[in-house]
């Protein structure tokens, strides 16, 4: 990421044979906003630090809902890491978030379980419906 020209390229690469690009945990670290104009970007990942106190944290709140509009704004989706509980669930689909993932939807596991799992199609509402 320290050549942003040519990890643009190369991004640029990919996207053309069809892979879908995303930025993790968006709003922490490495993650500039300078990317997102820069780099083609299909998704940001929230990270989990935002999501995990959103109930009771108001600037938590606010941040979820700008990066939610400013990803919308630019055709992107968006992803919220670390979803535990129906309420953090039912907050992000009130901010229009498109996808979540966590403990909600299931505990890491081991390969050989997870196509049982994905025929049990356990998660609450994976996809968020605006």
């Amino acid at each position: 990421m320290e050549d942003t020209a040519s990890a643009a390229q190369m991004l640029g690469r990919l996207k053309a044979m069809g892979v879908r690009i995303s930025i993790d945990d968006f709003g922490t670290g490495y993650s500039s906003l300078a990317y997102l104009k820069s780099f083609p970007i299909d998704k940001l990942k929230i990270d989990r630090s935002f999501v995990a106190d959103l109930q009771d944290n108001p600037q938590d709140q606010a941040i979820i809902r700008a990066i939610i509009s400013l990803a919308h704004s630019l055709d992107m989706e968006v992803i919220a890491e670390g979803v535990e509980n129906l309420a953090q669930l039912q907050q992000l689909r009130l901010d229009a978030c498109d996808e979540y993932q966590g403990y909600l939807c299931a505990r890491p596991m081991p390969a050989t379980e997870l196509e049982d799992w994905l025929r049990a199609a356990r998660c609450p509402n994976q996809t968020l419906p605006h």
